[in-house]
Parts: structure tokens; sequence; C-alpha cells
């Protein structure tokens, strides 16, 4: 497994930094029509990363009860720490990835949730990149309806 393809230099998709890339403040959180603006979806990949991060390191911190404790406020003015924290979520899962010993060993303890309860690191990690993929596709469609797209530095055309 190489989490850094996986999580950070993605070629499957546009890497996560690039799809954020030079988003302002006002632009990313503005909710263009949707029921959350760009900086929510990214607090909310942050809440995650940063949950599977703390399972994967072994802290038995039970899941949220609901969706919408999954998706953190955004104060106004808040978009480059927003950013700056999901950017350093995915280094932090990278890290964990790449120090893995055992990256098929169950999580220990294991997740509560019981379609999550066999979970291994390259599992957790795997669930983070295809959530991020998800929400990525959403920042990338809200950037298209604002006429921000493609980022400064280009998009892939096909």
């Amino acid at each position: 497994m190489n989490a850094r393809e996986l999580l950070v230099e993605t070629f499957v998709h546009i890497p996560p930094a690039r799809a954020l890339e030079q988003l302002g403040s006002e632009d990313a959180e503005r909710r263009q029509g949707a029921v959350h603006s760009i900086a929510e979806i990214v607090a909310h990949l942050s809440f995650w990363h940063e949950w599977f991060c703390r399972r994967c390191e072994g802290i038995a911190e039970p899941m949220v009860a609901s969706a919408g404790a999954g998706w953190p406020s955004v104060a106004p003015g808040a978009w480059t720490d927003v950013r700056a924290r999901f950017l350093a979520g995915l280094e932090r899962a990278v890290a964990l990835g790449e120090a893995a010993q055992a990256p098929d060993r169950p999580l220990d303890p294991p997740i509560e949730f019981p379609p999550l309860a066999s979970y291994t690191l390259r599992d957790a990690l795997v669930h983070v990149a295809n959530h991020n993929a998800h929400h990525l596709g959403q920042i990338i469609v809200l950037r298209q309806l604002m006429g921000l797209w493609p980022p400064p530095s280009g998009s892939w055309t096909w």
C-alpha cells in the first residue's frame, strides 16, 4: 500500500490540494445553492480523518451518534485554518500508513460499528480515501458552479 498515492498524490482523481487550490475564504465559505459550503465539506473530511487516525492509533473513541455530529461548524473567515487542518490530516494518515509494520492487522480495539468492526489500518485508510473522493467531487462541482474550475494549475482533460 502506498498511502501517499492513496491520499495525497492521487492519480485516480485530482489530488486534494489541487482541488482546493487558490480558493479564498469568500468562495470557500459560500453556499452555492447547496446544503454545505466547500469549507464545511473540508471540515467534515478533517473530522473523519482525525477520528480514523485516532482509531488507527488505538484510541477507543466511539463513532458519533448522528451524521450531523460529523459536520463541525465553520466560523466566518476560518477557511485558511480549515484547509490547513485538512491537508495536515492527510499527512498524518499518510504517516500512519508509511509507519505500519502490519497494515493488515485488525485495528485494536476494533471499531464498534459492525460494518467496520474488522477494519485493518489498510481498510481505514482506503475508507478515508474513498470518503475524500466522494466529497472532493462535490467540491469540484461547487467550484464549477462558481466559475472557479479548473484550478489555476489546471486539471485533467479526459
